[in-house]
């Protein structure tokens, strides 16, 4: 998380993040050109990847959290034929072999495998830890690990060949889902390997491609008259609009906005739901538990300001 002098801005950015840029590195640009004080994104992107990127400043760090458990969408285009050591393009080649005929039904037998709950193996190069130390650091000294496998599950799962060795992939999947080691089985499903020759996120939870904005275009909106960058700052309740809503009179919001639990009045939701909280004006207070007795207990709490920076 981004923490620096600035002023404060209280939203989400869409940002479409480009290749070869780290995650890191593209919202330290962001916070830095919009001087925003704290910023944080839901989750990274390899460098090689690009696409859908969520920054969340100010407040809207605060239900960053909720956006980590989102399921995620990506296409891919796969290379055929080749295995690399990070089973993407900027990995040592690991071996190389012929490609098969592979027709339409032989594809869709082994790309109907991988989908649905399954354990799959993280890679070596990831920001996962053995033993105190990044899986990447030790790849990079040539040491392998056993990786515990991990549940996952694979929503959708479509491809097409484009080419004699070359795959296009549109994924749809659960957190913690390694792409990479994805394309990775499914070439040796293939008989052939397979790496990530080129990925892209086209969605997160609520989010979705089209409301993306470039660094380019950021840039521009900060250069033209002030504020204009704010077109693309969206509320901090979009991130949660998949959670059930409360609306509080002024005396309940007040009670919200000191810690304490208040009565929901939803008689709909089950307890331990995760609702947002509204006050008069439909102003976001936070984020609350519903318990056994039809109370809002606080989870968040929302610190209110005028404006968005």
């Amino acid at each position: 998380m981004a923490r620096r002098r600035g002023r404060d801005i209280d939203g989400i950015i869409l940002l479409d993040k480009p290749t070869g840029v780290t995650s890191n590195r593209a919202l330290r640009r962001v916070a830095k050109l919009l001087d925003a004080r704290k910023a944080g994104h839901t989750g990274s992107l390899d460098p090689l990847a690009s696409g859908l990127l969520v920054l969340c400043f100010g407040e809207a760090t605060k239900v960053s959290g909720w956006l980590l458990d989102a399921d995620k969408r990506y296409t891919a285009m796969a290379r055929l034929g080749v295995s690399t050591d990070s089973a993407d393009a900027d990995g040592a080649v690991l071996d190389r072999r012929p490609v098969a005929d592979i027709d339409a039904q032989r594809l869709e037998s082994i790309l109907a495998a991988f989908r649905g709950p399954q354990q799959q193996i993280p890679p070596m190069f990831s920001a996962l830890k053995h033993n105190g130390q990044r899986l990447h650091e030790l790849a990079r000294a040539g040491v392998e690990v056993d990786r515990p496998p991990r549940a996952v599950t694979i929503n959708a799962l479509d491809g097409e060949l484009v080419d004699d060795d070359r795959l296009a992939l549109a994924i749809d999947c659960s957190k913690g889902t390694y792409v990479r080691s994805l394309v990775a089985d499914i070439g040796e499903a293939l008989g052939c390997g397979a790496h990530v020759e080129a990925l892209r996120r086209t969605a997160l939870g609520p989010f979705v491609e089209p409301d993306m904005v470039s660094l380019e275009a950021l840039e521009d909106a900060v250069g033209d008259t002030p504020g204009a960058w704010q077109e693309w700052l969206q509320p901090i309740d979009t991130a949660l609009v998949d959670r059930p809503d409360v609306h509080l009179d002024a005396t309940a919001a007040r009670r919200f906005g000191h810690g304490q639990a208040v009565a929901a009045g939803r008689t709909d939701l089950p307890d331990k739901t995760l609702l947002r909280v509204y006050g008069p004006g439909r102003v976001l207070l936070g984020i609350a538990t519903m318990d056994a007795d039809g109370q809002a207990v606080p989870r968040r709490l929302l610190v209110q300001r005028h404006g968005g920076g």
